[in-house]
Parts: structure tokens; sequence; C-alpha cells
């Protein structure tokens, strides 16, 4: 369902969470830990991995615009570099030509983020305080392995994602929008689907979250349309980060207090 309202309760959000608990075979929700992707939604970083991603392959003779790499995003590496290989090449590389090839592209995102810089995404930093306040543990969740960005995480939220909860793509074999970074996460946490959420940015990390039985809320911080993010299964999608942070109490009054 997508909000596009300021001002939303309770009431609003209830169909939605009732509607995911049916679909699941659910009686009730008791969030516990919230499973946080990186780019796109705790930073406004995207924009830069784009560029990143279109620069080094052009390296291989590959024009892909830059508009498409955002639709990757959640992917790991070698899953990008793969489809793109295959599709202008007709190869598939090695994981250490993937490997070769992804320090190119690292090379370039740590170039854009110490000359031009990345900032934190607008409204996120208050909505994971909040959620810790209100018992909520925060889990990483990122098809991403660029440490420049990880090395960040403690300054610009602190305590929220340490070390040990963290699931990159160093953690998983298959990427989003296969359910594996998101079921991991659920171990990670110790919790069950029940007791979960997921905040999400990108199509394939709604997908993702989806198919692990999750509670998925998209959150739209770029350029893909909302009926996409809507359509690749989030429970809840809204139109900005900050409409997320200001809607997020009534949310979770909504979860807690919806039973089938």
């Amino acid at each position: 369902m997508i909000f596009t309202n300021k001002h939303l309760t309770a009431a609003d959000f209830e169909p939605a969470v009732r509607r995911y608990l049916l679909d699941n075979g659910l009686h009730a929700m008791d969030v516990r830990a919230a499973l946080c992707d990186m780019d796109g939604t705790l930073y406004n970083s995207m924009p830069r991995h784009a560029r990143a991603w279109h620069e080094m392959m052009l390296t291989q003779g590959i024009d892909a615009p830059i508009e498409r790499f955002f639709a990757y995003e959640g992917r790991t590496g070698a899953d990008t570099i793969n489809i793109l290989m295959k599709e202008h090449k007709g190869i598939t590389l090695s994981p250490e030509q993937c490997a070769e090839l992804y320090k190119i592209k690292s090379a370039n995102f740590r170039h854009f983020q110490e000359t031009e810089g990345i900032d934190v995404m607008d409204g996120a930093p208050q909505l994971i305080a909040w959620l810790m306040k209100h018992g909520v543990v925060p889990v990483l969740v990122t098809g991403s392995g660029q440490g420049s960005l990880l090395d960040r995480l403690e300054h610009d939220y602190p305590g929220a994602f340490p070390a040990d909860r963290r699931i990159t793509a160093r953690d998983v074999t298959r990427g989003k929008p296969d359910p594996q970074p998101y079921l991991k996460a659920l171990g990670l946490a110790g919790v069950s689907r029940s007791q979960a959420l997921v905040l999400e940015n990108a199509p394939l990390g709604v997908r993702s979250g989806h198919a692990a039985g999750i509670f998925t809320i998209a959150v739209n911080t770029g350029p893909i349309p909302l009926d996409e993010l809507d359509g690749a299964g989030a429970d809840v999608t809204f139109t900005s980060m900050p409409q997320c942070r200001d809607a997020i109490a009534a949310l979770f009054e909504a979860m807690h207090s919806t039973t089938v």
C-alpha cells in the first residue's frame, strides 16, 4: 500500500498489517528487530554508486545507462558484473575476475566519497534512534561490501550497527532479491519473521524481504517509481524517509494492536 499523506494514524496502517498477517498465516506481530538496508536507506549514496559502476563498466567497453544501476541495487557486485557481461559480451567471469573489477568500482566510489562527500539519508538517523529507544534492535542487511561506507556506520549511527549485527555481501552466497540475506538477518537477530520488519528503498531489496516473509517497508529515496516498490511486494510504501520517520509511531501502534 502506498501512503502519500503527511499525517497518518494507526487506523491508516491497520489494513496493511492485517493483510500481511493473513497472507503469511500469522496471528499477530511483536516487532523486536529492524533489518535495514544501507545504500539509499541509511545513506544518500546511490548516485555515487551508480556513477562508480558506470565508470568501471566503461573500462570494459560497456556503456550502460547510469539509471540502470539503481535497479541493480541490492545485488552482490559479482551478480551485477555478470549480468552486464552476459548481456553485452555473452560471457560469465570467474569470481577472481569479478573481484578485480569490483576493486575498480570500489576505488571509484571512494574517490567520489572523498571529493564530493556522502550524506546520511535525511530522516534516517532520527528513525533509527526512535527504533532503538523503543527497544527495537537494528541489523544491517546490505548487498554492499564497500568498506569506506561500512566504516562510517558507528560514527553516523552510534551503537546501532555493531560489526556483529551486519549481513553484507561477504556473508551470503545469494544476494537480493533472494531471501537469503534477510533470512540470515533473522537468525543473527534471534527473532522470527513476525518479530521483525525490513526497511528498504529498492525493488530487489523489497522482493528479498517479502520472499523472507517479513513485513517490508519501502521508502522512495531515488528515481524508482512508487508503484515499482509497491509492486515488488512492499507492505507499506512511503514517499520519503522523513515521511517514514514521522509515521513510524503510528505504524508500530498498528503492528502491535492488530490481530487476526
